[in-house]
């Protein structure tokens, strides 16, 4: 059996992140809060001396046995070029919201910053998605979206 577990983000601080993610997305928490360290997280990581901290996130619309946002930080990071929608890699967390421009509003008054425009796009089916990129307060890219069923 294969099941989805998980999507690991590591951020500058973590419970700052996932305030934003608990009170924007609806994510909940799921215990414990985690202080990893010591010689299985330095091996498992190829980190020497790897020292991280963070939580789970339940993602909304699937329960308790749901996939998690698992959010870290580790307390030496890395520097490198900030996400970018085309970049090699993953590129963005994507929630499906009933307003995206509401949802917009309150991701930009949470501090997060826009990407492009807000659009809406026909696909093969004759159902319509609006849609627009967004970050988080950190800078990882979020897509807001929302579906329109094709008319009869």
């Amino acid at each position: 059996m294969i099941r989805y577990a998980h999507t690991n983000l590591i951020a500058r601080d973590w419970r700052t992140l996932a305030d934003f993610y608990i009170a924007l997305f609806d994510c909940v928490p799921a215990p414990p809060e985690r202080d990893l360290s010591g010689d299985v997280m330095a091996r498992g990581t190829g980190l020497p001396g790897a020292h991280l901290r963070g939580m789970h996130l339940r993602l909304p619309g699937f329960g308790d046995d749901g996939p998690t946002l698992e959010i870290y930080t580790y307390t030496a990071l890395a520097e490198g070029d900030p996400p970018a929608v085309n970049r090699p890699g993953y590129g963005h967390l994507a929630f499906g919201v009933d307003n995206v421009a509401a949802m917009r509003a309150r991701v930009l008054a949470a501090g997060g910053r826009a990407v492009g425009e807000i659009v809406t796009t026909g696909v093969s089916t004759g159902a319509q998605v609006t849609w627009c990129y967004v970050t988080d307060p950190e800078g990882n890219i979020v897509e807001l979206q929302s579906w329109r069923a094709p008319e009869a």
